[in-house]
């Protein structure tokens, strides 16, 4: 690990610390480190996305809207590949958030999001994307008395 020195002005330690705080860092330390993650991962998915990646996508949707939630669903069926899972919260009487899993290559992936996001009555929508490199080995899992070469899709740092 390497030790480096920053300066900042009042305010702004002060707005960082109340912020640490809130979000219940140990350390400046350690949301340094996920701001610069968080930023660095940004940067190289604008300039050059992963092939693959797994996100969450969220939205809000109201469920009596004509047929809104039958497409919502084809849209996850026709992508069974893409999409894991996708928990519903009902908010009251009339709207759902939705939280859904997906899996797969990075511009289906993105499609996907788009697609479900730009349906009429589809609000707040957001894609929080984790890129994914492939890690192509072998090894024995548990209870299995040989070894296997396949693929994992492990998280970029």
């Amino acid at each position: 690990m390497e030790r480096i020195t920053i300066s900042l002005e009042s305010e702004l330690a002060e707005a960082f610390d109340a912020l640490i705080a809130e979000r219940g860092y140990r350390s400046r330390s350690e949301a340094m480190r996920d701001l610069l993650r968080a930023e660095l991962e940004s940067a190289r998915q604008a300039q050059e996305p992963s092939e693959y990646c797994v996100a969450s996508l969220s939205y809000v949707y109201h469920h009596h809207q004509r047929e809104l939630a039958e497409r919502l669903a084809r849209h996850h069926h026709e992508h069974h590949d893409l999409s894991v899972s996708t928990l519903l919260s009902y908010i009251d009487h009339d709207h759902c958030l939705a939280s859904s899993i997906l899996r797969g290559p990075t511009r289906q992936v993105r499609q996907l999001a788009e697609r479900i996001m730009a349906e009429s009555g589809v609000r707040h929508g957001q894609l929080n994307q984790v890129s994914l490199t492939e890690d192509d080995h072998e090894h024995q899992h548990v209870g299995h008395d040989h070894s296997s070469r396949h693929r994992h899709l492990r998280p970029l740092s």
